[in-house]
């Protein structure tokens, strides 16, 4: 079936073409005689439109929405009441999310058929995702709950399907609206992008293996501005390879970035590869399933859904032991789940309400940005949905470490991103324009926020 699919038809027909086109430029073009430079200092503010001009090339998002949307009040946070929140809120707020408290209590002492029936009462008031971005919320993350309860029954798991062409299109025009209405999907491609491109440094063999590599749009940037860069120093652009590891039901997704990938690729004439590892494969071979080739670059792209596959604290210390003897140039992580780093006792009930309250405002975020209606509950279900359900699974399991203490431990060491990186975090939501988001460097990371909630850090390391 993969072998009659025509990808550029389809990409055509969902609009999709334009992702080809970097949405920001990384560094300036300078001709260096034997390596890439570092990025330039940020200049004085008199300076900053006639550099704008010149780098930064958003993407319109006016394609979803009508360019007068109103843009929504600072939301209050809804959570702030709750006592029971690692953040120490002061009472229980909605009677719904009060009844999940007591559903997360019954978790931690293995009271499961009391936490089913609690679960099984909300179900009468939260029936769909309908209501305010908090309750829209709720219902996803009951639904998450019941299916972990499941599982914990001794129902068995059911096996990995793949990806349905259906639920694909609807994935990606979702993607593609969140990706055009709200700067957190930008920002997170673009840091960990500008923080591979500056680790080049005039290799000419460059691998990337990438354990969160999404649908791989973020990658037409990295290759766009090496190939002008290279056609503007009139020298041979560096080869690149990209090795992502994917989950098994990932076949359609990793066919649809092959050729689009590999296509650009031809168009800019760049020498590249990708290959994908299956996460099974990976599990039983660790970075053996990966091809590396003598004299080349690397790079390594995380995210905590590794970590959390990997489960025990044992067996990330063996993977990031693994990473340190392949000697990296960089390691990008781009942390998705800024809850689960906080100090104190680990809990499932600490770790899911650390988790609603992120999704929760993820939710209100998707609403000021698209404005509400049609497009804010595809892109929660299509891609939130997902990642909810994935994050309560793993606060089940409260089996890995927190990053930082693993990575710390593993002999790592933050590298500050350049202050470019900064700027065009800043010339991106200037860009975007939804008021309530704004961008702060915290230790050596750059953090999104929503008002005051972190939404995606990301950090570079080395050993």
């Amino acid at each position: 079936m993969l072998q009659t699919l025509d990808w550029d038809s389809i990409m055509k027909d969902l609009g999709l073409h334009d992702d080809s086109v970097p949405p920001f430029k990384l560094n300036p073009h300078v001709c260096p005689s034997d390596a890439f430079p570092p990025p330039p200092p940020l200049q004085h503010h008199h300076q900053h439109q006639h550099q704008h001009q010149h780098h930064l090339h958003l993407e319109q998002p006016g394609h979803f929405l009508p360019h007068d949307f109103a843009l929504s009040d600072a939301y209050p946070n809804p959570l702030d009441s709750c006592a029971d929140s690692p953040a120490g809120w002061n009472g229980l707020g909605p009677d719904f999310f009060d009844e999940l408290i007591q559903a997360a209590d019954c978790f931690d002492s293995s009271e499961l058929q009391l936490a089913q029936m609690i679960l099984a009462r909300l179900n009468q008031r939260l029936r769909s995702p309908a209501g305010k971005p908090l309750q829209r919320a709720a219902f996803y993350f009951k639904e998450a709950f019941q299916s972990l309860l499941l599982l914990h029954s001794g129902s068995n798991r059911a096996p990995a399907r793949l990806s349905s062409w259906p639920d694909i299109v609807q994935t990606i025009r979702a993607y593609k609206a969140f990706s055009g209405n709200s700067p957190i999907s930008m920002f997170t491609h673009f840091t960990a992008i500008q923080a591979l491109y500056e680790s080049l440094d005039g290799s000419m063999l460059f691998h990337v293996v990438d354990f969160d590599i999404g649908f791989g749009g973020q990658y037409a940037s990295f290759m766009k501005e090496i190939a002008d860069r290279a056609d503007s120093c009139k020298l041979q652009p560096p080869i690149v390879r990209i090795t992502a590891v994917v989950p098994e039901e990932f076949a359609i997704e990793t066919k649809l970035i092959r050729d689009n990938l590999s296509q650009y690729a031809h168009e800019l004439k760049l020498r590249f590869d990708v290959e994908f590892v299956l996460f099974r494969a990976f599990e039983m071979l660790s970075f053996k399933s990966i091809r590396f080739v003598e004299g080349e670059s690397l790079a390594v792209h995380l995210s905590p859904a590794i970590l959390h596959r990997l489960g025990s604290a044992r067996n990330v210390a063996s993977f990031l032991g693994d990473v340190r003897r392949l000697n990296p140039s960089i390691v990008v992580f781009v942390d998705t789940e800024p809850w689960a780093d906080a100090a104190g006792p680990a809990s499932f009930k600490r770790s899911f309400l650390g988790c609603f309250e992120h999704y929760a405002t993820m939710f209100e975020s998707v609403e000021a940005a698209t404005g509400g209606g049609d497009w804010a509950r595809k892109i929660e279900a299509y891609l939130l949905r997902p990642r909810i359900a994935a994050a309560v699974e793993a606060a089940a399991r409260r089996a890995a470490p927190p990053w930082r203490e693993a990575f710390h431990g593993a002999g790592m060491r933050p590298v500050r991103l350049s202050q470019f990186a900064d700027y065009q975090a800043e010339c991106l939501l200037g860009k975007v324009q939804v008021r309530g988001f704004h961008v702060a460097k915290r230790q050596a990371e750059l953090v999104l926020f929503w008002h005051d909630r972190a939404l995606v850090a990301t950090s570079a390391w080395r050993f």
